[in-house]
């Protein structure tokens, strides 16, 4: 019977447990949503919603010093987990796709459709990777380097989230 989700973790060969009960590899692994076997990071993306939505409800300033937060403590949670794994910016390692997302609906007003449009965006943008997120993604090692293609991705789909919303009035 297969499984959906991953039963082993890394080179390391870690076990769903081992990532579950370390602090670091459970934020990494983005509360667990980064265990899924098939497109871990849309679900890594899917964790961040809730968050994001609890957010709204304590305004700019503290949406941004969470946001900050994330972003600058995911560059060591995001390096010190790839050591864990063996394996650098290995596909379940998601805390970088929640500061993208957070990143990415920063000063937009809260609505289902932006909810769902910088969903869609980030993970256009994510995914696809244009110049320079791909540039970063390729070059640029470490904690570092796993979050901060992310965190371009996150940029680029805010402004296209603002154009669009600004479109549509």
């Amino acid at each position: 019977m297969s499984t959906l989700l991953n039963t082993q973790v890394g080179k390391n060969r870690l076990t769903p447990k081992q990532i579950m009960t370390d602090p670091i590899l459970f934020l990494a692994f983005g509360f667990g949503s980064g265990l899924a076997k098939k497109a871990p990071g849309t679900f890594g993306t899917l964790a961040a919603v809730p968050l994001y939505c609890l957010l709204t409800q304590s305004g700019d300033l503290v949406y941004g010093i969470v946001t900050i937060t994330v972003t600058v403590a995911g560059i060591w949670i995001c390096g010190l987990a790839a050591e864990k794994l063996g394996e650098h910016d290995f596909g379940g390692i998601v805390w970088d796709e929640i500061s993208g997302y957070l990143i990415t609906l920063w000063w937009i007003p809260f609505s289902w459709q932006g909810i769902v449009l910088g969903f869609i965006l980030f993970r256009f943008f994510d995914i696809l990777k244009p110049w320079p997120i791909k540039w970063a993604d390729r070059r640029v090692k470490g904690g570092l380097g796993i979050m901060l293609d992310d965190a371009l991705a996150g940029m680029f789909a805010n402004v296209g989230l603002v154009l669009i919303l600004w479109w549509w009035g």
